[in-house]
């Protein structure tokens, strides 16, 4: 009865889904459409560097924000928290909360 249930949902969201990819394929064919008619095959071609130069932005941003949010609130946090658990009578797993959340907190104010 699950399987069964479960196999409809997956037809069901497969079905919509290539509903929707239908609809933005259509969507971008007639941007390129558009792209062609006024500038043609050179303006085509500075527009697909231009998505890619954004999408390479985009990416990088949130690579650097990743890194970023490793290098000074999780590791720091990871740190005190072990630190914490030899020195004081509280668990690792009790202190890394609070750790996280002080090392939040620095961040926030430190701008």
């Amino acid at each position: 009865m699950l399987k069964e249930f479960l196999s409809a949902q997956l037809r069901e969201l497969s079905e919509q889904a290539a509903t929707r990819s239908e609809e933005y394929s259509g969507i971008l064919g007639s941007i390129k459409g558009t792209i062609l008619e006024y500038v043609g095959p050179n303006g085509l071609i500075a527009s697909y560097i231009v998505l890619a130069v954004l999408i390479l932005v985009v990416v990088s941003r949130f690579v650097k924000i990743g890194l970023s949010t490793l290098k000074f609130l999780v590791l720091p946090a990871v740190a005190l928290a072990a630190i914490g658990s030899l020195v004081l009578p509280y668990s690792f797993a009790m202190l890394l909360p609070v750790t996280v959340a002080t090392c939040s907190l620095v961040l926030l104010f430190k701008g």
